[in-house]
């Protein structure tokens, strides 16, 4: 089983050793994670691609002490999953932004914050400078329903940043935005990482997402979920969107396509 690549001069972030996962159900036992190693390298972008039921969600899951293993060592920087998020430290982003559609966009943002047991005032200027950093100056008295599902999404993010974590975790987090918008927060995540320089892994669907966002894409493949195979991405950053007409960038999603057609076989 291939194992994602750290250079050595980088300290790991995360760190996952012989991770398993099953759940019972009507049917009877189902492993939705064989064995997994894996290393993701301090300020690195990671990105995981595999056909639905693969295993991507509960591996990050399991990363954000969401949900427990059956057996194998979980560390991020070095301390349990549940404690490493109880400090703060992990920015979480869904599909569905869930955001609450009585506060506003500033108060959103702000939620972390209070379930941390932090004050907002003495966070305001953070708060202030993430809405600015995600592009929605004018819009921190606005509520969702006032929102585009674009924008909706870029309150998410800032409110996964507003405790400064220093893991940001996605979990298709543009999966219900047309192509168009999601070309477009592709370079507006790529741009909002870059400036906060965290590490981050996201889950995705989309080969030329991963292929543009990450420097490293893990592909999975399912029956039982594992990491079949690691392609490491190199082109300079920051990436423009002309990278998506070019044919070095069509050769790697074509490498990248190929790694999922093969768990087919």
């Amino acid at each position: 089983m291939p194992e994602p690549r750290a250079a050595p001069h980088h300290s790991i972030d995360v760190s996952i050793e012989g991770v398993s996962k099953s759940y019972q159900t009507a049917g009877g036992t189902v492993q939705a994670l064989a064995p997994i190693a894996l290393k993701i390298a301090r300020g690195s972008f990671v990105a995981v691609i595999g056909p639905s039921g693969c295993g991507k969600s509960t591996l990050l899951r399991i990363i954000a002490g969401l949900e427990t293993p059956d057996q194998g060592v979980v560390l991020v920087r070095n301390q349990e999953p549940e404690t490493f998020r109880a400090g703060g430290e992990l920015g979480i982003v869904f599909q569905d932004p869930a955001l609450l559609p009585w506060r506003s966009v500033r108060r959103n943002i702000a939620l972390p914050l209070q379930v941390l047991g932090q004050s907002i005032r003495a966070h305001e200027q953070r708060i202030g400078d993430l809405i600015e950093l995600v592009g929605l100056a004018g819009y921190a008295k606005a509520l969702p329903g006032q929102l585009s599902g674009g924008m909706r999404q870029r309150v998410a993010i800032a409110r996964s940043l507003v405790t400064e974590p220093s893991i940001l975790l996605l979990d298709e987090p543009f999966g219900s935005l047309d192509q168009i918008l999601r070309r477009s927060m592709n370079l507006e995540l790529q741009r909002i990482w870059m400036a906060r320089q965290t590490t981050a892994l996201m889950v995705t669907h989309s080969i030329d997402e991963a292929a543009f966002l990450a420097d490293q894409v893990m592909v999975m493949h399912s029956s039982p979920g594992r990491i079949a195979d690691i392609v490491d991405v190199h082109f300079p950053r920051p990436r423009a969107h002309d990278l998506f007409a070019m044919p070095e960038f069509h050769a790697v999603c074509d490498r990248l396509a190929a790694a999922l057609d093969s768990g087919d076989r």
